[in-house]
């Protein structure tokens, strides 16, 4: 059975008695696991004031990850453009495409990704002007970054001086908002299908193919859809090294900023029925179980979405249980 390619993205979790150290050096070592399981990307995400995420810059982690891996494209999964000025962003990605051309995917998304005051804070003026501001910001990226249908937009900036390539733009998105987007730009599309939040996914697909303007680089829309995923030797294992995971959701939508708690400390807490409901419903999207388990998931939602690819994501505890999922999965998809 031929199946689309896999994909990664990694959050550097900042585990309960360690540093953001550790959890920069477990983000590297999980990305050399995906790059020698054959795993086609390895995006990180954005997230700033938050004590249980260490992956707060991505193009800084991207660098050190490209210069640890040999072939995995590397990504950002993804840059959100309200908190930042294009014409810096498009300086720090031609900087990695320089250094490791070829591999590097800027994922782009509109949402701040934090609250609004560290939002202003990135940015020193109101995040809701910058939001209203992205579809010209993100114009003015696509110009500095050599899409020459926006090159008046960049004007005589330049965002670096003697290019060969550059980074492949992604548009992001978990509403039908971005799906629109991309497809007016001709450009890839990535569904955040693993948000607990995320809604009217085919819908978005829908407007997505359906709408889509071929581009010089992209002339057929191609989609990726995230799914959320921990596979394990039983499904009993999985559902115990989730733990973690489930409470840090619950943690962040009732107002608790901490480091993730291990799954020993997660099995032994105690919840309300509330706590127990809103888990719940916050685990919408994931497959969790034996690799078989999890596969037949996966193939379920390539046959729902028709994607051209998926990008897995994990919320774990210890690295090591990550990359040994990753590895269980790819073993069982064929990679």
């Amino acid at each position: 059975m031929t199946r689309v390619p896999l994909s990664a993205l990694e959050l550097a979790i900042v585990r309960e008695g360690h540093t953001s150290g550790d959890a920069l050096h477990g983000a590297i070592a999980t990305a050399q696991a995906a790059d020698d399981l054959g795993y086609r990307r390895f995006w990180v995400a954005e997230h700033h004031n938050t004590p249980a995420v260490a992956s707060t810059s991505p193009p800084v982690l991207m660098a050190a990850i490209a210069a640890n891996t040999r072939r995995i494209k590397v990504g950002s999964g993804g840059v959100m453009l309200p908190n930042h000025m294009p014409f810096v962003v498009a300086e720090q990605f031609a900087i990695v495409e320089a250094l490791h051309p070829g591999r590097v995917d800027l994922g782009i998304g509109r949402a701040p990704g934090t609250d609004q005051v560290t939002a202003a804070a990135l940015r020193g003026v109101s995040p809701h002007l910058t939001v209203e501001q992205f579809p010209e910001h993100l114009r003015l990226l696509l110009g500095l970054l050599g899409d020459d249908r926006h090159a008046t937009r960049a004007g005589r900036l330049v965002a670096t001086p003697a290019p060969t390539s550059y980074p492949e733009v992604w548009i992001l998105g978990s509403s039908t908002y971005g799906a629109q987007i991309a497809a007016a730009l001709g450009l890839p599309f990535c569904y955040a299908y693993h948000f607990p939040t995320a809604s009217g996914l085919e819908q978005a697909v829908d407007l997505y193919r359906d709408g889509f303007r071929p581009s010089e680089r992209f002339p057929e829309p191609h989609l990726m859809v995230s799914a959320s995923v921990l596979a394990a030797e039983t499904a009993e294992e999985a559902r115990f090294q989730a733990g973690p995971g489930r409470v840090m959701m619950l943690n962040l939508r009732t107002g608790g900023f901490q480091p993730m708690i291990s799954p020993e400390a997660a099995a032994a807490r105690e919840f309300s029925e509330l706590d127990r409901q809103m888990m719940e419903a916050l685990s919408g999207g994931q497959y969790i179980g034996t690799a078989d388990e999890v596969v037949a998931g996966l193939d379920a939602l390539v046959e729902q979405t028709g994607a051209n690819e998926l990008i897995l994501a994990g919320m774990l505890y210890d690295p090591a249980v990550q990359q040994d999922s990753l590895a269980r999965i790819a073993k069982a998809w064929g990679l």
